[in-house]
């Protein structure tokens, strides 16, 4: 974030707009609501959902929270491959990321993330709500591995 933000790291104190994007980021003062609310959720549900899912469900809720006023996609990216390593138990073999398959190809990304924010908004429980997210997920996890055979 060195250079997009003065205060990296500090939950935004202003509405922001998303390029391109139908999603409008809820209310800065709800920000730091929803971030426990992430948290919670990631917490309550480590034991028992897979890797995948809450590595989507992080990637997901960040870029729908949209946390900070500048470097919302890196962050989420980060901390969503974050959480899949450290819920692996180790470092994933690194050729061909997802996050190098996800910014060389970014529409998927987007119409994955657009698809979970309809369904969630229509009332779909997480699990539910990012099938297609979670399939995208899946899908380049397992070209990572094979290109790190």
């Amino acid at each position: 974030m060195n250079r997009l933000l003065d205060t990296p790291g500090q939950y935004r104190q202003v509405p922001v707009t998303i390029t391109n994007s139908p999603h409008k980021p809820p209310n800065w003062l709800d920000v730091p609501s929803h971030m426990r609310t992430m948290c919670d959720y990631v917490n309550a549900n480590w034991d028992t959902a897979d890797l995948v899912h809450l590595a989507s469900f992080v990637l997901w809720r960040l870029n729908w929270i949209h946390p900070f006023e500048n470097g919302n996609g890196r962050t989420s990216r980060a901390a969503s491959y974050m959480v899949l390593n450290v819920k692996h138990g180790r470092l994933l073999p690194s050729r061909n990321s997802i996050i190098e398959q996800i910014v060389g190809n970014r529409q998927p990304y987007y119409d994955a993330l657009r698809a979970a924010d309809d369904a969630y908004a229509q009332g779909a429980a997480p699990p539910v709500a990012l099938q297609t997210l979670q399939n995208m997920m899946s899908g380049m996890l397992k070209e990572q591995i094979k290109a790190n055979l």
